[in-house]
């Protein structure tokens, strides 16, 4: 049995510490996601990783699941990392990937994230958790909580395809649809609770991160410790894009790879763009963007991560950029990239696919380079988005 190396929490901004043993959300003080953080000694040589089951719980000791026990698991984890051969040839990318989510619990990468954060909230003893949500988390809360015995509370925006309410309601979740943005589900979902849900909104509580950073995990393994020189993420809340650099800094301390050559892009798009106003100021961080469009990439409007200052500092440290894309490129995207190799991926997907071509045009990503994207979904979630296109 592995034993999880996990130590404390940690708020970066004030650098206080909290205890493991009961439930926390955030720093109050800095408004600030308070971090997980690992005694990082060496004892987890990554050669103990043979023989071990593919899925995210591989990487236990650097996770911050006590008792294997309350692990709350229904497969999610060690994705396909897929070498695109045909568009590879067509815009002459030595090396170019797609980390395809899609085969997740319920669809997508918020099965990770969830996974993890209703695990240790069964851990603590919590009874019930709530969420706002654009669709998949909202899946992937009513999955775990039902594998788990908790009760769920989403709260989604109306715009959700209705095939998402499906997959929660059929769990045994309690749904309610807000007019407006996944930022006015929360405003009505926290006005709901009385303070007995534990509420698990991104970065809110600290171990949603710790779910998506496996996905860094994996695409190191998977390319024999040799990370790539770019990944580009659908970036709504940004959990994911976190998760994937703080992966990385922990394989760096336990002597598992040399240096991080990565560089991170963040997709926004064009209706809702906040990211891409603070990276283009300079700052760290990120207002508030004022009426938010609708979109066929329900995951990417987001008007504000939390975690906004983590967003940007994982940006600026790995010498990234931001990218928009307009709903019109997703739909040309999701077009090409399906013909090409065979895949029908999600909106946010395409918006990634998208992205690596202007990229790849404005010659910010090299030849030489290698190329890892994020598929975070099934697009088969998002008929009801994407019926124009048939």
């Amino acid at each position: 049995m592995t034993t999880s190396l996990y130590e404390t929490l940690l708020c970066p901004e004030c650098n206080e510490r909290f205890d493991t043993n009961t439930v926390h959300d955030f720093c109050q003080k800095d408004s600030h996601p308070l971090i997980a953080d690992y005694h990082l000694n060496g004892s987890f040589p990554k050669e103990s990783l043979q023989g071990r089951e593919y899925n995210m719980w591989r990487y236990a000791e650097v996770l911050p699941i006590v008792k294997q026990e309350n692990r709350v698991s229904l497969g999610e984890g060690f994705t396909p990392l897929l070498s695109l051969t045909t568009l590879s040839g067509t815009y002459s990318q030595n090396q170019l990937f797609l980390k395809d989510e899609s085969g997740n619990p319920t669809g997508s990468f918020k099965a990770r994230g969830l996974s993890m954060a209703v695990s240790k909230a069964k851990e603590l003893g919590v009874t019930e958790i709530c969420i706002p949500t654009a669709g998949n988390a909202g899946s992937a809360l009513s999955a775990y909580c039902a594998k788990a015995g908790i009760k769920a509370h989403i709260f989604m925006p109306e715009a959700t395809p209705k095939v998402f309410q499906l997959d929660c309601e059929i769990m045994g979740a309690h749904v309610t649809r807000v007019k407006g943005n996944i930022a006015d589900a929360a405003k009505l979902m926290k006005s709901q609770n009385d303070g007995s849900w534990f509420d698990v909104s991104t970065l809110k509580e600290p171990f949603r991160l710790e779910g998506k950073k496996t996905m860094g995990y994996e695409i190191a393994e998977q390319l024999n410790w040799e990370l790539p020189d770019v990944i580009i993420y659908p970036t709504g809340g940004g959990t994911g894009l976190i998760g994937i650099w703080k992966a990385f800094q922990e394989m760096k301390k336990m002597g598992w790879i040399e240096n991080i050559p990565t560089r991170m892009v963040a997709v926004q798009g064009t209706g809702c763009n906040p990211i891409t106003h603070s990276f283009q100021a300079g700052i760290e961080t990120i207002e508030a963007f004022e009426d938010p469009a609708p979109t066929i990439a329900n995951g990417l409007r987001v008007p504000r991560p939390f975690g906004d200052r983590l967003v940007m500092k994982t940006i600026y440290e790995s010498n990234g950029t931001v990218v928009d894309i307009s709903d019109e490129e997703i739909k040309q995207g999701l077009q090409e990239f399906a013909e090409a190799e065979g895949l029908f991926i999600s909106p946010e997907g395409a918006a990634v696919w998208t992205a690596y071509k202007k990229l790849r045009t404005s010659n910010w990503i090299k030849q030489n380079e290698s190329v890892v994207m994020l598929n975070t979904g099934s697009a088969y979630k998002y008929a009801e988005n994407l019926y124009s296109l048939s």
